[in-house]
């Protein structure tokens, strides 16, 4: 894990190719399966695949229900995708093979673009920062339980 003045990250090596592991990511109804933060509850509607410029909206609950739509950001097939909201805070999974059959996967929250001082008195990072490590793990165990039954 780390941080720099206005991102935080995590990484760790997930026991699948990097394929796999983009496919739950670019699945927006997989999203809830994998959240570590506890606040996305579903997705809205019936999206495609995500890719670049796509936008899809999901019901979250922070204290109270709401709604968010995001909007992919950066798009490299297998390698990288990033979605922001309306607030412009972005968060990007960067996903590098480790050989044939595992990949690392770097989930960051980079809020550079809000106001991050601001931010960065509020908690909120450190708090993201846990979350990301949270859903690290849940994607990790997710993709290599689903990999197992395919094999």
């Amino acid at each position: 894990m780390a941080q720099n003045e206005y991102s935080v990250w995590s990484s760790l090596i997930v026991q699948a190719p990097a394929e796999a592991v983009f496919d739950v990511l670019a699945d927006p109804r997989k999203h809830p399966l994998i959240d570590g933060s506890g606040t996305v509850q579903g997705v809205l509607g019936d999206p495609a695949r995500l890719a670049l410029g796509s936008k899809f909206g999901m019901r979250m609950h922070k204290g109270v229900d709401y709604r968010m739509t995001s909007t992919v950001v950066e798009y490299e097939e297998n390698r990288l995708i990033a979605w922001r909201h309306i607030l412009p805070a972005r968060w990007r999974y960067e996903l590098e093979p480790e050989g044939v059959s595992a990949t690392k996967v770097t989930e960051t929250y980079d809020y550079a673009a809000m106001l991050p001082k601001v931010v960065s008195r509020t908690g909120i990072p450190k708090q993201n920062l846990q979350s990301i490590k949270a859903t690290l793990q849940r994607l990790k165990c997710y993709v290599e339980d689903n990999q197992t039954e395919t094999v």
